[in-house]
């Protein structure tokens, strides 16, 4: 288990982020935001610095001073201001656009299009859009950062929009790419693409290169400040988390809010992404009191009743609420005794947020290397669906559950867990292979999904499985079309008695299947399926849909055991379809596959009505159970209107071993409750739940 975080960053735990616009030094009140973070009881903020505009008196040539400072320091007012608080203060800075007269003096700090044209920034046509990784970030962007430290000593300084925008073709990234890798830089993302393909780590190695400049170029004025790059997330991310999770003392992940049809559990997703690198570390989680849409409403207000469930659901999973205002004018005050009232609720529960270990025995594991040389330019539909069908079954399921870098599959990691989830996990390397086949060996389990293991770590095809062995199956070529093809129940050839993993569908008779397969070639070994395919037949016209072969024997789920271990695989996309259509029959089917693989009751099993995001946390003399109430018609597609409350929940804690329970109450209820302990488990009724509700255990030191 990754250590303790001891350094600064880990003390503060509510955050406030003031992003100044050019004419706020002429138009904003420094006074009201210092007293507004005084009244929030924030203990850390992140002031505007420098970057594209400068709110100091700059010494540094052709960064821009906006002319609105007429010869103040914005950024030195809120930063004796804030220390006066004694909040930890670090700098934004953002390197991502320059002004004309910029442009005119260095014209190699500008990116470049594949045609060698200087580009336009796409928002505001008077500024140009910079190189990430040539002269302007590792020359002039050191000399800002170096400035910053020295006149302010900062904490930290938070880089926004740093590491580009697309492939640059300027002279400098032509260049050193070829000298590093011997290719022309790729024309387009295309994952078979063997330029494109080192292109990706040669980014990677360049941006971390960048990162290690900055952070010494910052220590070198405060040894104990840090580079802070917004940067990371999940298997679309585009900077490898593991390496991420080695230099970091902190992120901050920013998903401001949702848009579309995005989940209201997207916030505490990103939470478990980040803490899959990090560890322990501190994750702040910014959010948004604006609309969040492409459309870029900057200077709007959300609903109370989604932020306040966008923030709890981020909480409950670990996060540090950061929240950020664009602009020091107010346009539309409604937010402000929102942020208010939760940042006072959390501050009253600190000592049961600072979270040591998750509870969580199943972990879902995500893999970049499989978004990016497998998945390419359709990452999202290939890869990171398979992940949310999972995560939306899991919630569903009420199954505690953390997230998993698929670079940290060794046994430091994976020892925490009983099951672990391969969604489509289709790039794997042979250590990885065999990190997996270690953790079943050592008596946990795994459900993997469709291609899972079917392609080395650089996208490349195997004949079979790299997990054929655990599967106890063998790849045989891909099914030319799915359409219109169901499942068939499967009593047990023993007697008239079903499979555990049919809980629910004994009566059903067939369910629909999915819309991509493999075809495969089972051991001898392999026990009956209890799922076997009815193929394709004609959808129209309506005259000639009927069923051709309504009998096989070709498996829709491959169940062995291997040792103390068990290996569930689907060798269709059942996680991806559950995300586009959300059928309950694949719900049931992915739940119980859990409880199949687990063997074992859950840490934590809640019972009710509703849909909860249930996660459990072990803290230094305490347990704590997050409840986050996501009943609501708006849950899939925001904002939500009001929130609903939903009535008692049952709640079964398994006390760890060799602990003795001192009380057990309702944070948010702010009530202490009677409990009954039975075979291991503490059992408290939770009266109901508005939006997030913690049932905090105090055991005896």
């Amino acid at each position: 288990m990754d250590a303790i975080s001891t350094s600064l960053f880990d003390r503060p735990m509510r955050w406030a982020q003031l992003t100044l616009t050019e004419q706020d030094p002429v138009t904003y009140d420094v006074q009201f935001w210092l007293d507004y973070f005084r009244s929030t009881r924030s203990d850390a903020a992140c002031l505007s610095a420098g970057g594209c505009v400068a709110y100091y008196p700059s010494q540094i040539p052709f960064h821009f001073i906006t002319p609105m400072l007429n010869g103040r320091d914005c950024f030195g007012e809120l930063v004796a201001g804030c220390r006066e608080q004694n909040m930890v203060v670090i700098a934004r800075t953002d390197p991502h656009a320059i002004h004309q007269d910029a442009y005119e003096a260095h014209p190699e700090w500008v990116a470049r299009d594949a045609q060698g044209n200087p580009r336009k920034h796409w928002a505001d046509p008077d500024l140009w859009v910079t190189c990430a990784l040539g002269p302007y970030n590792f020359e002039q962007m050191t000399n800002i950062h170096r400035e910053i430290m020295q006149r302010y000593q900062v904490d930290g300084i938070f880089c926004n929009r740093w590491a580009g925008h697309g492939i640059c073709y300027c002279e400098s990234c032509r260049e050193n790419f070829r000298a590093a890798h011997g290719h022309e830089l790729p024309p387009a993302i295309d994952s078979t693409d063997p330029a494109y393909r080192a292109y990706v780590a040669w980014r990677q190695d360049r941006l971390f290169e960048l990162w290690d400049h900055w952070d010494a170029t910052i220590q070198q004025v405060n040894p104990a400040s840090r580079f802070i790059p917004n940067t990371g997330g999940g298997a679309t991310s585009d900077l490898d988390m593991n390496r991420i999770g080695e230099r970091a003392e902190i992120l901050i992940a920013d998903r401001q809010g949702r848009y579309g049809t995005e989940p209201v559990w997207f916030n505490g997703k990103n939470g478990k992404e980040y803490r899959a690198a990090l560890g322990r570390k501190p994750i702040a989680g910014l959010f948004s009191v604006g609309f969040e849409a492409p459309y870029r409403w900057k200077d709007s207000v959300q609903s109370t009743a989604e932020t306040r469930l966008w923030v709890a659901d981020g909480v409950a999973n670990g996060l540090r609420p950061w929240f950020t205002k664009f602009a020091g004018t107010i346009h539309d005050p409604r937010w402000l005794e929102t942020v208010k009232d939760m940042y006072h609720l959390y501050a009253g529960w600190e000592r049961y947020l600072r979270n040591e270990t998750p509870v969580a025995r199943v972990g879902l594991v995500y893999s970049q290397q499989t978004a990016d040389y497998y998945g390419g330019a359709q990452a999202v539909g290939k890869v990171e669906d398979h992940i949310r069908g999972w995560y939306q079954a899991l919630i569903e399921a009420r199954i505690p559950f953390e997230m998993v870098h698929d670079h940290r599959l060794g046994s430091e990691t994976t020892q925490a867990f009983k099951v672990l989830i391969l969604p489509n996990l289709a790039a794997m390397s042979a250590e990885q292979c065999r990190q997996v086949r270690a953790f079943v060996s050592q008596g946990g389990s795994i459900i993997a999904t469709y291609e899972t293991s079917l392609y080395d770590e650089w996208g490349i095809q195997r004949e079979d499985f790299g997990l054929a062995g655990l599967f106890g199956a063998h790849f045989a070529g891909q099914e030319p079309r799915m359409q219109n093809s169901y499942l068939c129940i499967e009593p047990d050839p023993s007697g008239a008695a079903f499979h555990p993993i049919l809980q629910g569908l004994e009566d059903a008779g067939r369910i629909i299947n999915g819309t991509k397969r493999l075809l495969v070639t089972l051991d001898p070994a392999v026990p009956n399926p209890p799922l076997t395919l009815i193929p394709s037949y004609p959808d129209l016209p309506m005259e000639m849909v009927w069923v051709r072969l309504p009998k096989t024997d070709i498996p829709g789920v491959i169940l062995r055991q291997a040792g103390e271990g068990r290996v569930i695989y689907f060798p269709w996309d059942i996680d991806r379809t559950f995300w586009d259509v959300l059928s309950l029959d694949h719900w049931k089917l992915l739940r119980n596959s859990v409880e199949v693989a687990m063997g074992e009751p859950q840490p934590v099993i809640v019972e009710g009505p509703g849909v909860l995001d249930v996660t459990a946390w072990m803290q230094k003399s305490s347990m704590t159970v997050h409840l986050v109430n996501l009943t609501n018609p708006m849950l899939m597609k925001g904002p939500i209107r009001e929130l609903i409350p939903v009535s008692e929940q049952v709640v079964r804690v398994k006390v760890p071993d060799g602990r003795q329970v001192e009380k057990v109450h309702l944070l948010r209820a702010g009530m202490r409750i009677s409990v009954e302990q039975r075979g291991g488990y503490l059992i408290a009724r939770v009266p109901g739940v508005l939006d997030h509700e913690v049932l905090a255990i105090d055991l005896v030191d």
